[in-house]
């Protein structure tokens, strides 16, 4: 009897010590898949649905519902002026600017041409109904004027819509003592919204433009005019992201050529006193003293 209760006793210790070690590799397993789970929860992003085009869309297309798909996009990430659904709020709390506007029928035509999968930003097209032409690049308060250009004032005809450009102005000053011409830069950094009559910005072939349209402030506008009706304006192609300040630059034909303007040194006349007498039918000037 006793040999038979310790075989029990054996029996529930070995079942006991199984259960025990079958509890730990469970629990072992579990805390793993935890810890698993927990790392691809921390690798995990908060994300939003944006809008990118399904094929490509070429300048001044209307933008429609069928052009369009949602894909995820992580917030962190966001490109400034993305289109998103929902329209995210921005700083003060209000919706954003929705891509198709609700109980609209208005399109947005596309200002510059866009690959499949190229997200949808609020600079590549314009307000919904309007065209894709050059009142639609201009900021507010700024307007277009047009320059004339050729083949060595233009650049050559590498410009392209949205480039920078300085603006230098060649011609004569009245009553300046200089040998000839002059060049200076009168403005810096003007944007350009049109070439021709095209601001499309996607040019294949490089074109010699006859005309550039420029976006100025209206005092630049008057500042332009008068210098391309006294003068010959010449363009310089500004580098992308350039911001250097070049500060005022002109050149005369003597700094161009080295020439040192001569002083001219005015040499006194002594004074002169004379009087005139007339003998018969002479008249006779006669030097005398001079007194203050």
């Amino acid at each position: 009897m006793r040999m038979v209760f310790g075989l029990v006793l054996i029996a529930g210790l070995a079942l006991a010590g199984f259960a025990v070690y079958m509890a730990k590799g469970f629990i072992s397993t579990s805390q793993a898949e935890t810890a698993k789970l927990q790392a691809i929860a921390d690798g995990m992003v908060d994300t939003v649905q944006v809008f990118v085009v399904k094929r490509k869309i070429k300048y001044g297309e209307r933008l429609t519902k069928d052009d369009v798909k949602l894909v995820m996009w992580p917030v962190d990430s966001l490109p400034e002026g993305i289109y998103t659904h929902p329209p995210a709020e921005i700083e003060d709390g209000k919706p954003g600017i929705s891509l198709f506007p609700k109980d609209s029928d208005k399109l947005r035509s596309v200002l510059r041409t866009m690959e499949v999968g190229e997200p949808v930003l609020t600079l590549k097209v314009t307000d919904p109904g309007k065209d894709a032409g050059i009142t639609s690049r201009l900021t507010a308060g700024m307007r277009a004027f047009a320059i004339k250009v050729d083949v060595s004032s233009g650049v050559s005809g590498f410009l392209r819509p949205g480039d920078q450009v300085d603006v230098f102005w060649t011609g004569s000053t009245p009553g300046r003592d200089t040998n000839g011409n002059i060049t200076k830069l009168i403005e810096t950094a003007v944007r350009l919204v049109a070439i021709d009559q095209s601001a499309n910005d996607d040019i294949g072939n490089t074109k010699v433009a006859r005309t550039v349209t420029v976006e100025a402030t209206p005092q630049q506008v008057a500042a332009l005019a008068q210098a391309q009706g006294s003068g010959r304006l010449s363009l310089a192609l500004v580098g992308t992201g350039d911001v250097a300040d070049v500060g005022p630059i002109e050149v005369d034909q003597n700094q161009l050529l080295g020439i040192e303007a001569r002083e001219v040194v005015r040499v006194e006349q002594q004074e002169a006193c004379t009087i005139k007498t007339r003998r018969g039918a002479e008249v006779v000037v006669i030097d005398i003293p001079c007194t203050n």
